[in-house]
């Protein structure tokens, strides 16, 4: 494709010769002719004027590349959308294998596409251009929207409602249930029931081998436009507004709301009953213990405000050196004592 044409698909500014050829995106360091780069973090301006990239993608106030550049004021974006249109996902075979196992209740859509050994449900909706991969499960009385992507060896339980272009990755669980136990006189548990529901609504995107947790009693609900990386935990009853992030091994206890534009980083721990408000991120590592107010950026072990935090950390290396300053002052104070009292 040349390059005036991709600036085009990319309403990106194009700056040098448009009738460059490039055919895929490739990192700074490794591109070569018939590659195009990009710039979207400062830190690696300066590598730049080496690359041997046919073409780059930069932000409009860069300065000048070896190469012809597409500007735009969001050079991440136009990155993620030229790599749709110079690589183009695998489209699987169309059309319903016969090795599916399809129950004669459930309604199937115009144009999908439903892999070998896939399972469809008694009452199951399979909204139109939807995808199912192989070994994919969709329980009974569950409903999947249209344009929807459903990956090898994801379960959707029974009795739940998924929006409209939804991706869930390889085995990713939604509607197993809750961690709900009851403690008798006795010391034993009793299972609690989990029969409530779970609603993921349009345009959310959910990691492999992720769990999202069916309640007891209402819905787990993951708001539009979120996405989830791998091996997060949703657990029962959490509310998850528009347009969160979680990353990878992120786990959120029971019955926590999550406000809309949310950031966990990877291995955030989020106890239940809380309240976090919008807008909020939360540094990878930490754990969340109390309710946070919107807009807060917090870190750490209780997680506090990152300001406090940081200054907290720079004072932890400090430590065995204030422990070993501290001790000297001691000794020479009892030494004055010692002197004041003979």
């Amino acid at each position: 494709m040349t390059l005036a044409e991709l600036a085009v698909r990319l309403g990106c500014r194009l700056q040098g010769d448009g009738a460059v050829e490039v055919f895929r995106v490739a990192a700074i360091d490794d591109a070569g002719p018939g590659d195009l780069t990009f710039l979207s973090n400062p830190k690696y301006a300066s590598r730049l004027p080496s690359t041997r990239a046919s073409a780059a993608i930069v932000h409009d106030d860069s300065a000048d590349a070896p190469c012809p550049t597409l500007r735009t004021r969001n050079p991440y974006v136009a990155l993620a959308n030229a790599i749709g249109v110079l690589t183009p996902p695998r489209q699987p075979a169309s059309g319903i294998s016969p090795l599916a196992s399809i129950d004669p209740t459930a309604s199937v859509g115009p144009d999908v596409t439903i892999g070998p050994f896939a399972v469809i449900g008694a009452s199951a909706r399979i909204g139109a251009r939807t995808v199912v991969h192989p070994h994919a499960v969709i329980g009974a009385e569950t409903t999947v929207g249209e344009a929807c992507v459903i990956h090898a060896h994801v379960s959707i339980r029974d009795g739940l409602a998924i929006g409209n272009r939804v991706v869930i990755q390889d085995a990713a669980v939604i509607g197993s249930d809750g961690f709900g136990f009851a403690r008798r006189d006795d010391g034993t548990h009793q299972k609690i029931p989990q029969v409530g529901g779970i609603i993921i609504e349009d345009d959310v995107e959910i990691g492999a081998h992720t769990a999202v947790d069916r309640p007891a009693i209402g819905v787990t609900r993951i708001g539009a436009g979120t996405k989830i990386d791998n091996l997060v935990q949703v657990a029962h009853g959490v509310k998850i507004g528009r347009h969160a992030l979680l990353a990878a091994q992120s786990g959120i206890a029971g019955s926590t709301t999550l406000g809309d534009h949310v950031i966990l980083a990877g291995q955030t721990g989020v106890a239940g009953h809380l309240k976090i408000g919008d807008g909020v991120k939360v540094n990878a590592k930490s754990a969340v213990f109390s309710d946070v107010r919107a807009g807060a950026h917090v870190a750490g072990v209780p997680a506090v405000d990152v300001e406090t935090w940081r200054k907290a950390a720079v004072l932890a290396e400090r430590l065995p050196a204030l422990r070993r300053a501290i001790a000297d002052l001691e000794a020479r104070l009892r030494v004055i004592e010692t002197r004041l009292m003979t």
